[in-house]
């Protein structure tokens, strides 16, 4: 049997996220983004899973094949719903850092200051190409540290054993309905919407023991 990947629900309604996330996209960006591009990602991955039932696995080559072609297209479907799922999680707050004690002395550690650390992360999700993610990860399996990442695509420049803590979905599909070409001025405002509380709530969970 095929298995079924969930169309996680957000920490807030359709109606809330309308209100919610203002600041940082339209109302129409908001329903978009969500009912249609990411339940994409959700849905491909269950008809991907179907099709795998019946791929021919003796006929697997470096070139071309089915199944080559349905465990190529795997990656960038988990990887765009799980990380639109934390995209969403981590929204719909007022930015405030001093409601989250945990993960702020961890990025005080890691990157010197809360300002540091957003100068680098601005920075490494202006420098995604049209189609990428800005990344907090924690660099589990190797440095053990906090990491600000830059991915293209979906999966582009991920890196093994990073667990995703804030996720910023800089594709243009994102943000030019309300802000054009001003990316920039999309990221400040995400920063600006950050929900700290559940972002501690995630860096708890996942990290500290």
């Amino acid at each position: 049997m095929a298995y079924e990947w969930k169309f996680n629900p957000r920490p807030y309604s359709d109606e809330e996220a309308k209100r919610l996330l203002a600041p940082v996209v339209d109302a129409e960006t908001t329903d978009w983004h969500y009912n249609t591009h990411h339940k994409g990602y959700v849905t491909a991955l269950n008809n991907i899973e179907k099709a795998l039932e019946t791929a021919d696995r003796g006929s697997a080559n470096g070139n071309y094949s089915v199944v080559g072609e349905l465990k190529r297209r795997t990656t960038w479907n988990h990887a765009g719903a799980l990380l639109h799922d934390i995209y969403w999680e981590v929204l719909g707050g007022d930015g405030d850092i001093s409601k989250a004690p945990e993960i702020r002395a961890a990025i005080e550690k890691h990157f010197g200051s809360v300002d540091n650390w957003k100068a680098d992360f601005k920075a490494t999700a202006v420098s995604a190409k049209l189609s990428g993610w800005g990344l907090l990860v924690y660099d589990m399996l190797y440095s053990q540290r906090l990491l600000n990442v830059l991915v293209d695509e979906h999966h582009y420049g991920a890196i093994w054993g990073g667990i995703p803590l804030i996720s910023l979905d800089v594709f243009e599909h994102a943000y030019y309905h309300k802000d054009g070409p001003k990316r920039a001025a999309y990221i400040d405002n995400f920063l600006g919407n950050l929900h700290w509380g559940r972002i501690n709530d995630r860096y708890k969970k996942f990290v500290t023991k």
